[in-house]
């Protein structure tokens, strides 16, 4: 996962927003992009990413669930989370890399 700006975070995160609710509609499901995020935002293990999975379960073929597992992960991924500080683990990464990009500097300037 290469992020360069919190722009690029936020823009990304549109994207999963709307291909999330083509699938919803797509596979007819009960729930809706606010349910999701909730699961996502108050998760407290793998249980709760299951539970995302399950959303769009409609006892498709291996094609189809290949799909879900890789938009519910981009999901994952750039949706917040509340025990990290309401942050997505893709802007806590991003944090990160400036973090070490700024010692990485300062070291050189010694």
């Amino acid at each position: 996962m290469e992020i360069e700006s919190k722009q690029q975070i936020l823009e990304r995160r549109k994207e999963i927003e709307k291909e999330l609710l083509e699938m919803l509609e797509e596979t007819k499901s009960d729930f809706g992009l606010e349910d999701i995020k909730k699961i996502i935002y108050n998760e407290e293990g793998q249980d709760d990413l299951t539970q995302v999975i399950s959303m769009f379960d409609t006892g498709q073929g291996a094609a189809e669930l290949q799909n879900v597992l890789e938009l519910v992960n981009d999901a994952w991924n750039y949706f917040p989370h509340k025990v990290i500080g309401g942050l997505s683990p893709a802007e806590k990464l991003l944090e990160y890399q400036q973090r070490h990009q700024q010692q990485e500097l300062l070291k050189t300037r010694r």
